[in-house]
């Protein structure tokens, strides 16, 4: 296989040019992650109360022995709960990928959690008949210096849409802004052979969104004014990363006592 190779840094992900390792570049997640998220700060606090109220009988012992491993076990609540529904995620795009090309899968041997969505997708496939014309495939864009990895590009009811698989509890409306990326990408790097191709004429993007109870085949807006804000994100990603370093300089003047918080924990 000769997939583009990536690389974790600063807790973003980038992609590197695989004619050219000294170029990299930010993913498309990574860009889309710039969106401010509060609504991830109440749910944080949500689950880490609930937590508090239902394990009273791990965290209250342990408080008493070890009042700083309790701290980090209730502190940790939130990063627990977001792995474990990011873990079930990737389980089940990899059985929608290996059942989108053609492969049969024994439920017998699949996890018992993840065993619904299987079964959705394969009602999905039934019921839709989508054409799949690429599937895991990356995407690069020259011009915005950005990549990312699709889940599906294919023809539903005739036309070529950009396919996005979600487990999610819902579908939240910045997948438009990461359907746009793929869309207006330059180009895509086959896995396969490494080679270079154009990114298809698409007339859209769409979710399918599996859950344990059902699945719905969502239409999202990923046209030009979409993308725009996407390219947006792209530059607030660049001075998140890189151009906020060393824009505040030394003090050429200072008076009195005033002292940074590192100075102060030094003293």
């Amino acid at each position: 296989m000769a997939g583009v190779r990536t690389l974790k840094r600063g807790g973003s992900r980038f992609y590197i040019n695989p004619d050219d390792a000294k170029i990299k570049v930010p993913g498309v997640t990574s860009v889309v992650d710039q969106l401010p998220k509060s609504f991830l700060k109440f749910w944080a606090v949500k689950v880490t109360a609930e937590a508090c109220v239902e394990n009273r009988d791990v965290w209250l012992p342990l408080a008493e022995r070890d009042p700083q491993g309790a701290v980090d076990y209730l502190k940790g609540v939130h990063r627990r709960h977001s792995k474990q529904a990011t873990d079930l995620g990737s389980a089940a795009h990899d059985l929608f990928e290996r059942l989108a090309r053609g492969e049969v899968i024994n439920p017998r041997y699949v996890h018992a959690d993840v065993k619904p969505h299987l079964k959705w997708f394969r009602e999905f496939l039934d019921q839709v008949q989508p054409e799949f014309l690429h599937l895991e495939e990356t995407v690069w864009s020259d011009e915005h210096q950005y990549a990312g990895s699709f889940d599906a590009i294919a023809r539903v009811d005739g036309e070529t849409v950009v396919l996005d698989w979600k487990t999610s509890r819902d579908v939240y409306a910045s997948v438009a802004l990461q359907l746009s990326a793929y869309r207006h990408a330059d180009r895509i790097i086959l896995a396969e052979s490494g080679e270079s191709i154009d990114v298809p004429d698409l007339a859209g993007g769409a979710v399918l969104h599996v859950r344990p109870e059902g699945w719905k085949l969502v239409p999202v807006t990923c046209d030009e004014s979409v993308f725009a804000k996407f390219r947006a994100l792209r530059q607030v990603f660049d001075w998140e990363s890189e151009m906020q370093k060393g824009v505040v300089g030394r003090p050429i003047a200072s008076g009195g006592e005033q002292q940074t918080g590192t100075q102060r924990r030094a003293a």
